[in-house]
């Protein structure tokens, strides 16, 4: 009976199959255009609104309550906190050595990972503060849905 509840939850199992085997794609691409923005186009906005779309497929897929295993709402509160903290932190690091926003690391070779200082970090704060942003609106969008409903 359990099961047959679970399986009742979101959309069918083509979608489901499909949905298995493309997030983990978009996963990856995502991690990619957030830490390649400073070498490429992309960047943490970008990264972080294609992870909360991957995010967002998971739900519209599976349901609402077999997505929040994967992030639930305190984890996505902290991790909105912890990229809006993470990027305010570099911008005063940068401001102690100097002048706001002050690139305070090597730059090292260009084109390489890591050759644009603390660009790449600001990225990845920006990365996780889009993806918990825009995956959080999505959250409460789905949960007015449901209180509606009711």
């Amino acid at each position: 009976m359990v099961s047959e509840v679970h399986e009742m939850n979101g959309m069918t199992l083509i979608v489901k199959t499909t949905t298995r085997l493309v997030v983990g794609f978009i996963v990856v691409f995502a991690s990619y255009l957030i830490l390649q923005g400073h070498l490429s186009p992309g960047g943490g906005f970008a990264g972080g609104t294609i992870l909360a779309c991957g995010f967002i497929l998971l739900i519209l897929a599976f349901g609402k309550d077999s997505a929040m295993v994967f992030l639930g709402d305190r984890n996505l509160t902290l991790m909105d906190c912890l990229g809006a903290f993470g990027f305010i932190l570099i911008a005063f690091i940068g401001f102690a050595n100097g002048a706001f926003f002050r690139n305070f690391m090597d730059r090292g070779t260009p084109l390489r990972l890591l050759s644009g200082g603390t660009i790449m970090w600001s990225n990845i704060a920006i990365g996780i503060k889009v993806f918990a942003s825009i995956y959080a609106v999505f959250l409460a969008l789905v949960y007015l849905r449901s209180k509606k409903k009711a």
